[in-house]
């Protein structure tokens, strides 16, 4: 079993272990405490009620993080781990005290290539592996390429679960109706599709899509008036923030804010009607990773975003939302995904370091 360092809400850490550089910020220095390290291309976590964590490690690993020792959750399902695909997101869901149903995002090999699927499995008591797994959503069709999976995964308010699919490098599938390519997608906690979805009954239309023209959006989450948003890369240039409407078309690839590596003109141009604009972009692309939306404290309402290229986390504050202030340090290198813990504090994944953190106020 490999070496990694944890703490529950940091109930185990020793106070030499929380020598980190400090994050400066405009409400005073984030204090920073790595939590859990030795980590091998870490993805997504989330928490468990009794303050213990699931971390997913895109190699294809989902570790449970309990009472000092980390330990490998066995049953998960053969997993495709090519580029960037692999083990990806991972959601506990609110009734997990009586359900102990976990969610997961992956990589499947399909005919043809590979897509992004959803697994459902019951967390054994231990936490040592997966019972019931069930996969309940996979795209369609399969796509080739290791490019461009998405796939966050959020739960509404109501309890139906959105995932976010990128267009795994087919630019024209993601304007296509008949494919999962480049769009955010609502089923039930079965895989089945809710019936008040924009395209049920569409002919050729695939029925779990809720909006689409979407290039690559790794980040979901819900905002204090239950408004589903996203982050999504661009290309060259023109990552964006997005609010998510039903049945709405969100350009991509006939509108964009950035260019193609080459150089050359995306689509159309920045702009065409019928298709929404972003709330937010960022020129030059920052990499964006997860999204979230704080809760309390002095940035209350505030999101933020991750980014994998510059090596910050981005607050994104005011109505329409902008960037107002980088978070950035030794421990900020390629932040893979970000939250709000059960203590308020904000934690966030490093790809770079292998180290789950924790930032607070002193």
């Amino acid at each position: 079993m490999r070496q990694l360092v944890f703490a529950a809400l940091l109930a185990l850490i020793p106070a030499s272990a929380a020598l980190a550089q400090d994050i400066p910020s405009n409400a005073g220095p984030l204090a920073i405490t790595p939590v859990v390290q030795g980590l091998d291309t870490p993805w997504s976590f989330d928490f468990l009620p009794d303050g213990s964590l699931l971390i997913t490690e895109r190699s294809g690993a989902l570790l449970m993080v309990r009472d000092g020792r980390a330990q490998r959750v066995s049953g998960l399902p053969e997993i495709y781990t090519r580029g960037q695909g692999g083990l990806l997101d991972v959601l506990v869901p609110r009734d997990f005290d009586s359900s102990r149903e976990i969610f997961l995002t992956y990589s499947k090999s399909q005919r043809g290539g590979a897509g992004t699927a959803v697994l459902k499995a019951r967390l054994s008591g231990d936490g040592s592996r997966l019972e019931r797994s069930e996969t309940i959503f996979e795209m369609a069709p399969g796509s080739s390429g290791g490019r461009h999976f998405g796939s966050r995964i959020v739960e509404a308010p109501d309890g139906h679960l959105f995932v976010s699919i990128g267009e795994r490098g087919d630019r024209p599938a993601a304007q296509d109706l008949g494919h999962h390519n480049g769009s955010v997608i609502r089923i039930t906690r079965d895989g089945a599709v809710p019936p008040d979805n924009p395209f049920v009954g569409q002919d050729g239309a695939q029925p779990e899509i809720w909006s689409y023209g979407h290039r690559n959006p790794q980040g979901l989450g819900f905002d204090a008036q239950g408004r589903l948003w996203a982050v999504e890369h661009g290309a060259q240039g023109g990552d964006e923030v997005n609010l998510i409407e039903k049945g709405a078309n969100y350009g991509w690839p006939v509108i964009s804010y950035g260019t193609h590596y080459s150089g050359a003109r995306i689509g159309e141009g920045h702009s065409k009607p019928g298709m929404e604009q972003p709330v937010f972009y960022w020129d030059p692309s920052i990499a964006p990773s997860d999204i979230v939306f704080l809760d309390g404290g002095r940035w209350d309402g505030d999101a933020l975003v991750g980014s994998l290229k510059f090596n910050y986390i981005s607050r994104l504050s005011g109505a329409p939302l902008r960037e107002v202030e980088r978070l950035e340090s030794e421990a900020t290198l390629r932040v893979r995904d970000v939250d709000q813990g059960p203590d308020g504090a904000i934690w966030f994944l490093s790809e770079i370091n292998g180290t789950l953190y924790r930032a607070a106020r002193p």
